[in-house]
């Protein structure tokens, strides 16, 4: 694929690591953000993280920081927006780029949850919209979720994974615009039930997340739910959901321990306490052995990378 001009709405965590990759394979990226002490750290961040990880830092020379938003689309070929997630936001976000981008443009939003077709409605031009959802930290996890909400082209979809597989990601298609998309309800799914599980008092947290460990997160990179189905039988997967289904937890509603954990103040990492209590030295300690173990399983992998030293330390 030929060199594209990109532009990346945000330069926050997700932003810069987002700049690097693209401009890694090739790109010439544009990074807006009115917050300027972002813009003036940008291209430094992304220099420290090449360098840490062994890449050509002479990519950085192909980032530009602009914090004037119209200035930083109106020549860009594609442009992914990485900013918070409030819907209000990124719906004036867009709305203001499609004022100043070129009419071919390809307009892509990375939310992690929210529709696309919430975000993207309002556009006068609602064939070149879509969503590319990366994974944190984007520049050690493959998956790219390209969603196409019910009037993306099928042009600017193609296009758009075969943009992602250039840089090495593996870019995977959502056919329906639903929250979540795939992976995200496949994740809180499992964290519905582990939480269930303390709630109802079969076991602690701990325990948990030491069966989680053990057990199925062992296989989950080899093998997959529907290939592990396939593998033992779907028989036996329909006969094991005939006696487990009724029994797992299927409210719609957030659970009420949840609920009253954030009332007291139980807010995880930044706390020091949620489901367990975290000292700075564990925090510290997992967020290090989570990169390592990242890094260890992308070694082979061509994708290109970024901001490790970012992503420990948020």
């Amino acid at each position: 694929m030929m060199p594209a001009r990109v532009t990346v709405i945000g330069a926050g965590l997700m932003g810069h690591g987002l700049a690097q990759i693209f401009a890694l394979a090739g790109h010439q990226v544009v990074v807006q953000d009115p917050y300027q002490p972002s813009l003036d750290s940008l291209r430094e961040r992304i220099a420290a993280n090449l360098r840490d990880l062994g890449q050509d830092e002479s990519a950085v020379t192909r980032v530009r920081a602009e914090p004037d938003l119209a200035r930083a689309v109106s020549e860009a070929d594609y442009v992914l927006e990485a900013a918070v997630e409030n819907l209000e936001i990124k719906q004036q976000i867009f709305a203001a780029i499609e004022a100043a981008c070129p009419a071919d443009c390809i307009l892509a939003s990375n939310t992690s949850v929210i529709p696309i077709t919430a975000i993207m409605g309002g556009l006068r031009n609602r064939s070149r919209a879509l969503g590319t959802h990366w994974w944190n930290p984007p520049f050690l996890v493959p998956l790219v979720e390209v969603i196409q909400t019910e009037w993306t082209a099928p042009s600017v979809i193609d296009w758009t994974m075969k943009l992602h597989t250039a840089l090495g990601k593996t870019p995977v298609h959502v056919k329906k615009d639903v929250p979540g998309f795939i992976g995200n309800r496949l994740q809180h799914a499992l964290w519905r039930e582990a939480i269930s599980i303390v709630e109802r008092g079969i076991a602690d947290a701990e325990t948990v997340d030491a069966v989680i460990r053990a057990s199925i997160g062992r296989r989950l990179s080899v093998l997959a739910p529907l290939a592990n189905s396939d593998l033992v039988g779907t028989e036996l997967t329909l006969a094991i959901h005939r006696t487990v289904l009724p029994d797992i937890e299927n409210s719609q509603a957030p659970s009420p321990l949840l609920e009253r954990m954030i009332e007291q103040g139980k807010l995880g990492f930044k706390s020091g306490e949620g489901f367990m209590t975290w000292s700075p030295e564990q925090q510290s300690a997992i967020r290090q052995k989570m990169v390592q173990h990242l890094k260890a399983q992308a070694a082979d992998d061509p994708a290109p990378s970024g901001a490790v030293a970012a992503w420990t330390r948020g």
